[in-house]
């Protein structure tokens, strides 16, 4: 992978890790349509890292003061009613599932899952239960509403995210409004229950970048950088769309991306593996 093509997965990473539309089938399916070798894993991983940084720096406040309230509430019995406190802990509880079924799945995700074929199932799947969990969820309750089952439902369904072409934020967002979240507490919620997932991921396969002929540190660099920049400005962007609007066009463009690499698969125009 040259420089040239780093910058352009790392721009498709900023778009798309935030939008209910999968940044790691994107990381898929742009190389093959372009004819460029599957950029793998330990790439996808750890650019993502860019934009979970740009996370940490948008939601930067409201994650010192989780910090500082989960602390102070392991001593301090008065803390443990704030909302700060108990989101600290339905992080780390809901993060605990997808780092299981991670470690347990770690040969099938590196392999296997990255056929286009199941990318194009999972585009179209997802989509269908994000629509219908528009149809049905209530979005009667805010951030201060979320429980401790609330965060294990959102968390179990992250784990479905470990299939390129589920969605991280799609996964917690649908669940987030099939518990009753509006779609801004549920985008929130997703983006900092990314944090930790997205850290341990690409931690662990930063071992593996560059091996085997893959992206080298420097390419895999400027896309990083580009995914944080890029990656800022699409959190902004979509926390103000869905205070305004449904999560429909979403549901639509995954059925319409299922469709269209189920046609050119078909036809034999790109290469499911």
């Amino acid at each position: 992978m040259n420089a040239g093509e780093g910058a352009i997965l790392g721009i498709v990473q900023g778009l798309t890790e935030f939008i209910p539309i999968s940044s790691t089938a994107h990381l898929r399916i742009v190389p093959a349509l372009a004819g460029w070798k599957d950029p793998g894993t330990a790439f996808t991983a750890v650019i993502q890292l860019g934009t979970v940084l740009a996370v940490v720096i948008y939601f930067w406040r409201e994650i010192m003061q989780i910090i500082a309230a989960w602390f102070r509430g392991i001593r301090d019995r008065s803390v443990r009613d704030s909302l700060e406190y108990r989101l600290g802990w339905y992080v780390i509880f809901a993060t605990i599932p997808i780092g299981i079924f991670g470690l347990i799945f770690q040969h099938q995700i590196d392999h296997g899952a990255r056929n286009l074929w199941l990318i194009a199932s999972t585009e179209i799947a997802l989509g269908l239960v994000l629509l219908l969990a528009e149809r049905i969820g209530k979005r009667t309750r805010d951030e201060e509403d979320i429980g401790l089952r609330d965060g294990l439902v959102v968390g179990l369904a992250q784990c479905a995210s470990l299939v390129p072409g589920v969605s991280r934020s799609g996964s917690t967002i649908t669940a987030g409004l099939f518990v009753g979240l509006d779609r801004p507490a549920a985008a929130r919620f997703s983006f900092l229950l990314s944090i930790p997932a997205v850290v341990l991921s690409g931690l662990f396969e930063l071992k593996d970048l560059g091996h085997k002929n893959g992206p080298g540190l420097e390419v895999t660099a400027i896309a990083t950088v580009l995914a944080f920049i890029v990656g800022l400005a699409s959190i902004h962007w979509l926390i103000r769309f869905l205070s305004r609007h449904s999560t429909g066009v979403f549901v639509g463009y995954r059925i319409l991306l299922g469709g269209l690499l189920f046609g050119l698969l078909a036809a034999g125009t790109i290469s499911a593996t």
